[in-house]
């Protein structure tokens, strides 16, 4: 890629919630480009990942698809994980404070991160690296020290702090911590890069770069990526609202979700989750726009990258042909989970026994939305005998086969 190429690439997707920052920052970008060009220096790149869950969804990898992206151009990438931050917690997109976390929680939990990391970031060229090596090691003087570049209004003037302190919940004094913490972070890196959500702008921005230029460092580029919605295509992604695709799940069941988002959400899952160029997006867009390609076709693309990332390209086609068969052709999945049906047994029975529904509350519900079928039809009721064996669905995507079985 040429200088310009590579500037629109790693801005690609970028979110500053002002025109002026944004500019600043992109030719700071094209200054560093330049200069590692020139010299033969790679980059030093990195994004902090405070390991606050086990399990990752795909909202929580839209920096490593950026990491990734500085990683294929040569650059050094570090994967920073928050072991000292993650017992602070971060208040940047909270209205209360977060849960303490144990340090035994923090370290399982840095685990799991690690193998998910892994999945878009090449491991051979990425260093990872704990903040509690040198966090752990700053003494309270050193700690006031740091605090001396911040006023109290500059915390207070951030939108969830000042929303807390109008509707008068608490802001604790640890949580001005963090973002000292962060920033620390950045000069023990010796940073040129921070990249991080819009939630961190203030930790990024502010805090790093002030830390780094106070202490002898030129301040770093922070590249700021745009929040990845949920399935439905308006909330951010998060387990609360259960509009998430996680990681950790399998194949087909990806690709279902990455189909499932509206058809509004598709450029911003292009741009934020899939390795393809800012021309081939743009393309690709305009050709949705003539109509030369059918939106279903173009979401289909984005599923493709988008497993094929996780779980290798050969599933992501078995998953994509599963798919087509399932939804398009209509036809059932061929290998299928199987269930005896017994005499005496009701639907519901049934419904909970072969585990398409985790409760009777849940199994009642499917059937008052219509969500369970036997061999396409819509089964009504639950407390009927079970009519015969057949493909038994619920909601979109989970199937088992009925069988009879023969000892009744």
């Amino acid at each position: 890629m040429n200088l310009d190429d590579q500037v629109r690439l790693l801005m690609q997707g970028t979110e500053y919630g002002d025109e002026t920052l944004r500019s600043s920052m992109e030719a700071e970008l094209r200054s560093r480009l330049e200069e590692s060009i020139r010299t033969g220096r790679p980059l030093r790149v990195y994004c902090g990942f405070d390991p606050t869950h086990a399990d990752l969804h795909l909202g929580h990898t839209i920096p490593m698809y950026k990491l990734r992206q500085f990683q294929n151009l040569g650059h050094d990438v570090t994967f920073l994980i928050g072991s000292f931050t993650a017992l602070v917690g971060d208040p940047s997109d909270k209205n209360k404070a977060r849960p303490i976390l144990t340090q035994d929680q923090v370290a399982e939990n840095a685990r799991t991160y690690r193998e998910q990391a892994f999945r878009v970031l090449d491991s051979q060229k990425t260093t990872v690296r704990s903040n509690g090596e040198w966090l752990a090691e700053l003494s309270l003087l050193d700690l006031i020290r740091l605090g001396q570049n911040f006023t109290i209004q500059q915390f207070l003037a951030r939108e969830n702090f000042d929303r807390r302190l109008s509707s008068g919940e608490p802001i604790y004094l640890h949580e001005t911590f963090y973002a000292l913490m962060q920033g620390y972070d950045a000069t023990a890196l010796r940073a040129d890069v921070q990249v991080g959500g819009t939630d961190q702008l203030f930790n990024i921005i502010v805090a790093g770069r002030k830390l780094q230029e106070a202490l002898g460092q030129r301040p770093l580029v922070g590249i700021i990526c745009g929040i990845l919605p949920g399935t439905d295509g308006v909330q951010r992604m998060s387990k609360s609202t259960g509009n998430v695709i996680p990681i950790n799940t399998t194949a087909e069941d990806m690709f279902g979700k990455v189909m499932s988002i509206p058809d509004a959400a598709m450029g911003t899952y292009f741009r934020l989750v899939s390795r393809r160029t800012p021309d081939e997006i743009s393309m690709l867009e305009d050709q949705l726009k003539r109509g030369e390609v059918h939106p279903r076709d173009a979401k289909a693309t984005l599923a493709l990258d988008v497993v094929s990332t996780f779980y290798g390209r050969d599933a992501a086609v078995a998953a994509q042909e599963a798919f087509v068969r399932i939804f398009q052709l209509k036809k059932a999945p061929e290998d299928l989970p199987e269930y005896s049906l017994r005499a005496g047994q009701s639907v519901l029975d049934v419904i909970l026994g072969s585990g398409l529904a985790p409760s009777r509350s849940q199994a009642q519900r499917l059937l008052e939305q219509g969500g369970i079928r036997l061999d396409g039809q819509v089964l009504e009721r639950g407390d009927i005998p079970f009519p015969r064996a057949g493909i038994l669905q619920a909601g979109k995507r989970h199937f088992v086969r009925i069988k009879q079985d023969k000892g009744s």
